[in-house]
């Protein structure tokens, strides 16, 4: 079709705006660089930014699940004398009011379409059956303003001066939650953030201070970030009664304001702004309370808007967004820490295990005549128990078992330790309590400077004299049964633990060991067993277990294995309590 002389055509600008609030601010910066571009005024500029992102937030707010990926459209022809901005979305669509009322300032709807009315020369709805458009229009205009009086200047300029602003704030109140969302996954310090965070929701919503705190486990208020010097307070207990607008808060789980009316306390942790007035609110994530939330505007001033409100419902509303995005960071920055603690625990425990398996023996040695077995079970991933054989000669070795106090790395450090300087020491393997002594003196300060200590058993046995030596650090009785069935004898030489005192003398005891002896050495995890009634295993019952095996058993292996099976059968259904080890002689 050829063009009509003397025509031009308006400059266009169509764009394809994804279902996503994020990307609102994004188009209206292109539509506002475009309009700018043809020559359009500041003020018009303004207007037509403020109902373009007004009409897009509702086109993606409101659009069903179905029809949420389909992009709004966003249109704009600049001609000479006019603008027309059509936004096309795919929510379900409205009947457009044939007159749009301006709401009550506390109410938070409504007041869209009423400022995009204000906002344009002229607005229609065009409601269809998968689409809907947005037509709006304002005229450009081509002589300056008169100065003076303008009688025809409506009679809700200030309120629609008010909504304009509010809408502002609003839009940078999306700004920075967008801009704080990007960057949360490089958040390193929280009170940084939320410093940042809170100073810009102050501004936002016309607050001059705030100060954010977080609840304790202990029951306590403490600061996590304040605007000012002064309001780092001390930490607020809520056990105690008192006047804290916080605590109030706190324990009504609601919002606290504060005015002429309601002043704060002379008592209150916050009466270094008396002043004021303003918002405490607590801040929640799911059910849980994570902190209290206080802005405030200092000397009384009231709010801008006509109601004269501290904050309208807009701001409450912004507020609460603010303060939960913090309190979401928050969330996860202890969940971080909880997860790095747990990762840091599970590789203390990883390398505690590994210690404590290098202690034990792949293979215990043979003894003419004798024979040995051995058994190790914690009750957690790490344990403090531990048992060796130091091989002496062909004709003797040392027997030990020991339970360090604790457990984890520093109880699986300190067993390696005590392992070795016993058999650093080969001159004294045949004197249990000479020996005793020396690791003892040798251990002592290490122990006593962390509050651990070492309870363990040292047995010598010369098979051929068929001698044993025994000597205890403050560990349980070392248990024989005879094979001439002259009954169990208990052993327990004196001494205290390793790493109570530094000069504490041990003991020795000597027996001859008949044929067809049993020797049991255990740690207290055995009589210390509990089962679901909560009786224990106790010693009489480990002593007459001992006795009565003679006559049945009479392999060290085979003892082992009855006895594992006797604790398994007392424990049913209880899970260890402490660990279980013990070593068994037979010969």
């Amino acid at each position: 079709m050829p063009e009509i002389p003397g025509a031009s055509r308006p400059a266009t600008l169509r764009l394809a705006l994804p279902s996503d609030l994020k990307q609102v601010r994004h188009a209206a910066q292109s539509v506002h660089r475009f309009l700018a571009e043809q020559g359009c005024p500041e003020e018009i500029l303004m207007a037509c930014d403020l109902a373009l992102v007004e009409a897009c937030n509702n086109a993606i707010k409101y659009a069903p699940e179905h029809s949420a990926t389909q992009p709004i459209t966003v249109e704009v022809i600049c001609e000479p004398a006019q603008i027309e901005l059509r936004v096309t979305d795919h929510t379900l669509g409205f009947d457009w009011p044939e007159r749009i009322e301006l709401p009550d300032p506390d109410r938070d709807s409504g007041r869209g379409l009423f400022l995009i009315q204000s906002l344009m020369d002229d607005t229609g709805y065009l409601r269809g059956v998968k689409e809907n458009i947005l037509v709006l229009r304002k005229a450009r205009p081509v002589v300056a303003r008169k100065e003076g009086n303008d009688t025809s200047a409506p009679a809700n300029e200030q309120l629609l001066t008010d909504l304009l602003d509010e809408l502002s704030s609003c839009y940078e109140s999306l700004s920075a939650i967008f801009r704080y969302g990007a960057e949360q996954s490089k958040i390193t310090d929280l009170k940084k953030f939320g410093r940042r965070l809170l100073g810009d929701l102050m501004n936002i919503v016309g607050a001059d201070w705030f100060v954010f705190r977080v609840a304790q486990g202990d029951g306590r208020l403490a600061v996590l970030v304040a605007s000012e010097t002064a309001l780092e307070l001390e930490p607020l207990s809520l056990r105690s009664p008192h006047d804290a607008i916080e605590a109030e808060a706190w324990l009504a789980r609601k919002d606290v304001w504060f005015d002429e009316q309601r002043p704060i306390k002379a008592s209150d942790p916050l009466a270094v702004k008396r002043d004021s007035q303003g918002l405490a609110q607590p801040v929640f994530v799911g059910e849980n309370l994570i902190g209290i939330l206080v802005l405030g505007k200092t000397g009384g001033a009231q709010s801008s808007n006509k109601s004269n409100l501290i904050f309208t419902a807009r701001q409450a509303n912004v507020i609460a967004t603010f303060a939960h995005f913090l309190a979401i960071q928050i969330v996860n920055a202890r969940f971080q820490e909880e997860q790095f603690n747990n990762r840091m625990v599970a590789r203390e425990l990883e390398i505690a295990g590994t210690i404590q398996q290098s202690l034990l023996l792949k293979k215990l040695p043979e003894l003419p005549e004798f024979e040995l077995a051995a058994f190790c079970q914690s009750a957690h991933s790490v344990g403090g128990d531990f048992y060796d054989v130091l091989k002496v000669t062909d004709d003797a070795a040392l027997l030990v078992i020991a339970d360090v106090m604790g457990k984890g790395v520093l109880a699986a450090m300190f067993a390696a330790i005590l392992r070795t300087v016993l058999r650093a020491s080969p001159e004294l393997t045949n004197q249990p309590a000479a020996l005793l002594t020396r690791v003892n003196r040798l251990l002592f300060e290490e122990l006593s400077g962390v509050d651990m200590f070492i309870t363990a058993q040292l047995a010598y046995i010369d098979t051929k004299s068929r001698r044993l030596v025994t000597a205890s650090a403050g560990h349980c009785p070392l248990l024989i049964a005879p094979g001439d069935g002259s009954g169990v004898k208990a052993l327990s030489p004196e001494g205290m633990p390793l790493g109570i005192l530094p000069d504490t003398v041990f003991a020795d005891e000597v027996v001859e060991l008949p044929r067809n002896s049993r020797v049991l050495l255990y740690t207290d995890g055995l009589t210390e067993a509990a089962n679901e009634k909560g009786e224990r295993f106790g010693q009489e019952r480990l002593t007459v277990w001992l006795e009565q095996t003679g006559a049945r058993l009479n392999s060290a292996g085979e003892l082992k294995q009855a006895l594992f099976e006797l604790l398994g059968q007392f424990q049913t259904k209880m899970a260890l309590n402490d660990d279980q080890t013990f070593l068994i002689m037979t010969g």
